[in-house]
């Protein structure tokens, strides 16, 4: 199956099956997140949970193919296939579960729409690892339902979150690095 979506205006064209995660359309909630990223040439980005690829080979279009990684813990056939397909060749895909076997850092920008069902203990570890893996002044994207806890747990790692209220009951969510260390920590709250 193949779709169809524009964005950063460009056209782009996606391989999907039935087991990937919005395999008819790209996900509403992921298109609010992009749509509150400011994006320039040489940015270096990583696509956390990247499935297809649609983030990551969106804003390869804009950063450059080199500077952009995407990563997943399932199958990157699709998200290989639809990187080449859209002439975005050289983006940095790598299998691995979170960040358990991916060591790359000094990232611009990290952008995630996490698993919804899966239990907390997965947004944690990226947001946590994630964290670690962003320059000072790097910002991280998540796109979610249920806001309370993600909130919290941004507000606990970056010291302050932006909240965006999006149609079809998304939350985007957005963290500033200012520190190297967990804003808990700073304000000496263990």
């Amino acid at each position: 199956m193949q779709i169809h979506a524009t964005i950063f205006d460009h056209p782009l064209t996606f391989a999907t099956d039935g087991n990937c995660f919005s395999p008819k359309a790209v996900d509403a909630g992921t298109l609010a997140m992009l749509n509150r990223c400011t994006l320039t040439k040489g940015q270096k980005i990583h696509d956390l949970g990247c499935g297809y690829g649609a983030v990551g080979i969106a804003c390869a279009k804009v950063a450059g193919d080199e500077n952009v990684y995407m990563s997943d813990i399932t199958s990157l056939t699709l998200a290989r296939e639809n990187a080449i397909a859209n002439s975005v060749p050289h983006v940095n895909i790598v299998q691995s579960d979170g960040y358990k076997t991916f060591d790359e850092t000094g990232f611009d920008l990290i952008l995630c729409n996490p698993p919804y069902h899966a239990d907390f203990g997965v947004p944690k570890h990226f947001i946590e690892k994630g964290f670690n893996r962003l320059n000072i002044g790097g910002r991280m994207f998540f796109v979610v339902k249920r806001l309370e806890w993600y909130k919290r747990k941004f507000i606990a790692i970056f010291g302050g979150v932006k909240v965006y209220r999006e149609d079809g009951g998304y939350f985007v969510l957005e963290g500033v690095k200012e520190s190297s260390r967990y804003a808990v920590y700073v304000r000496g709250i263990k």
